[in-house]
């Protein structure tokens, strides 16, 4: 390989996109807290104080025209941080507006009405799962400390260190990789951040001097170039200023753009869907591979057809870093059909809500990040 610059961003949970996301996963829960069977699927647009929701919620106990929308929502964008009463932008006054229905039959018989009695693959899809030895997490560097920047700056927020801090913002980081494909150090990192009026210099001063030193260690060297709002200014955030809607922060979601995505977004969606199911199973395998000493990076890639419960297509790849004749053969050895792995990652449960922020991959706690 030859030396390469790698970069991959991450968002506070106080973004739009990540506020849709963080709304249609509640959705989800609440869902599955009535019927762990329930069928979801709910995508979000939020602007200003106008949320949209257009879903197909099916599940026993469930009544889609009773469901507590707006109660569910305002939870989400306090939780968030927009939950002081003297700022422009809080949970007084929002609105949802639900555009929901059943899941359609013809999909619903495909899925669970099966004459085998199998669950069939709620969609056509393809999803990947990576792993790579280059951090404790088994996930990319660049990636890595994106999320402890962003998360940094949430923490800080609530915790008071610092007040000025508002619930939106991003960061950026550019990580050095050798000729052997192993990181170096941080090249550029870039922080934007809400804040309050006139607090711009106490920001850059505390990202500079507290946030980045402690996000990235050792990472941090004298030649780091390091950006806080490049672009001054930023008060106005949230869905004050830009909209959100599910499904845009995919590459935040999993590997920073660093391993190879298969398309379809996460959140707002129940196990059934493979979209979500089908990428955790086959990150939880990517780290199988790695901690078991079989590869340095893995990537594992399945393919599904909709109605169907084992998928038509499955490829490892260890990157000539391990025997991918001995890794797909491990691979092989699992049972990826769609109940199998609902019940071997106790899928069916209302956890989705703490995948929302900060990647769905390298965080403790989550089902398809433990071991074997």
């Amino acid at each position: 390989m030859r030396p390469r610059i790698l970069t991959s961003e991450s968002v506070t949970e106080g973004h739009p996109d990540k506020l849709a996301d963080a709304i249609s996963d509640a959705i989800v829960d609440h869902c599955l807290a009535i019927d762990p069977r329930a069928r979801v699927a709910c995508e979000t647009m939020i602007k200003c104080q106008l949320v949209s929701l257009a879903a197909e919620i099916t599940g026993e106990g469930i009544d889609v025209d009773e469901v507590d929308y707006t109660g569910i929502v305002r939870r989400v964008v306090y939780d968030a941080g927009y939950n002081n009463p003297h700022w422009a932008y809080r949970t007084r006054g929002f609105v949802a507006l639900p555009f929901v229905t059943a899941q359609a039959d013809e999909i619903a018989a495909a899925v669970v009405g099966r004459d085998d009695g199998e669950l069939g693959a709620g969609d056509q899809g393809i999803m990947f799962g990576y792993a790579t030895d280059e951090t404790p997490e088994l996930m990319p560097l660049p990636i890595v400390l994106a999320h402890r920047l962003t998360w940094a700056l949430a923490d800080d927020r609530r915790s008071g260190a610092g007040p000025w801090l508002r619930p939106d913002g991003k960061a950026q980081v550019s990580v050095g990789y050798d000729d052997d494909g192993r990181p170096t150090g941080a090249t550029h990192v870039l922080v934007s951040t809400q804040h309050a009026e006139g607090a711009l210099e106490m920001v850059r001063n505390h990202v500079r001097r507290a946030l980045v030193p402690w996000a990235l260690g050792d990472r941090l060297t004298a030649d780091t170039v390091v950006t806080v709002n490049p672009a001054c200014e930023w008060t106005i955030g949230g869905p004050a200023a830009d909209a959100g809607v599910t499904g845009r922060k995919i590459m935040v979601d999993t590997y920073g753009g660093l391993a190879r995505h298969g398309g379809g977004a996460f959140s707002g969606k129940d196990p059934t869907k493979v979209d979500r199911s089908g990428a955790y199973f086959c990150r939880w395998l990517a780290r199988q591979l790695v901690r078991q000493g079989m590869a340095r990076r893995a990537e594992i890639q399945v393919a599904y057809a909709i109605g169907e419960p084992r998928p038509v297509a499955l490829d490892v790849n260890t990157f000539g870093t391990g025997d991918d004749d001995a890794a797909a053969d491990f691979v092989a050895g699992f049972d990826f059909r769609p109940r199998a792995i609902i019940e071997r990652l106790d899928l069916a449960r209302p956890i989705y809500s703490q995948t929302t922020n900060y990647g769905h991959f390298g965080r403790a706690g989550l089902p398809w990040e433990g071991e074997e």
